[in-house]
């Protein structure tokens, strides 16, 4: 039937990518990555119908997946090319990072919950997305060990930049993150490194983001 779900997906699909277009995602490579990836892959069962609707969703363990505008906004803020080591902090559902891997030669991205990580990677592998690496850790420390990176891009908001990420960011990189408290004003900042570790600073649009906490989660 031409009114099925398969025919109101990809109806849904050619709606989100002019939605990207008309609110100003204009990066070709962008827009490309975004068409790409299937983000009916990224939500849970139950949302499904609402994969391409530009909002944000709820995941497990209270978190939620980015809208589309955001996620195509913050990767188009990072300025990707193809040599690029990217580290993302706060996994989710994968998207964002499936996202980068089609933009990025690796991705590198931390998850404070096991559960999510661990149905990240079932969902990236499943995708043959293989250029992402997800971890369980700290997101507030990064990945010292697998540093330095020419991007990075952290999808929940604190009130200050984390000083191990600019630490971990290369002379020259771009690292993107929502500032701003739990409760009050948020905006997306876009942070340049330069000589000697100084940060130029850019902030953007407002958002809404859920908090950026330290630590491994004890549970999940």
């Amino acid at each position: 039937m031409s009114d099925g779900p398969r025919n109101r997906q990809d109806v849904g699909r050619m709606e989100f990518l002019l939605t990207l277009r008309r609110r100003g995602i204009s990066d070709a490579a962008v827009l490309r990555a975004m068409d790409e990836v299937p983000r009916e892959r990224f939500v849970d069962a139950d949302m499904v119908g609402n994969a391409y609707v530009d909002q944000a969703l709820p995941i497990a363990c209270g978190q939620t997946i980015s809208q589309p505008y955001v996620v195509a906004y913050m990767t188009e803020q990072l300025g990707l090319r193809p040599q690029d080591r990217v580290l993302e902090v706060g996994t989710g559902s994968g998207y964002q990072a499936a996202v980068l891997s089609r933009l990025a030669q690796q991705v590198v991205s931390i998850e404070r919950y096991r559960t999510l990580a661990d149905k990240a990677k079932e969902r990236l592998a499943a995708l043959g997305y293989d250029n992402v690496d997800v971890i369980v850790g700290d997101g507030l420390e990064g990945a010292p060990d697998r540093a330095p990176f020419d991007r990075i891009i952290v999808t929940a908001a604190g009130s200050t930049v984390p000083q191990a990420l600019v630490d971990q960011l290369t002379e020259g990189g771009v690292m993107v993150l929502p500032l701003g408290s739990p409760n009050g004003p948020q905006q997306i900042v876009r942070l340049t490194k330069g000589e000697g570790g100084t940060l130029e600073r850019h902030d953007l649009i407002a958002v809404r983001f859920v908090p950026l906490l330290p630590g491994k989660a004890r549970e999940l």
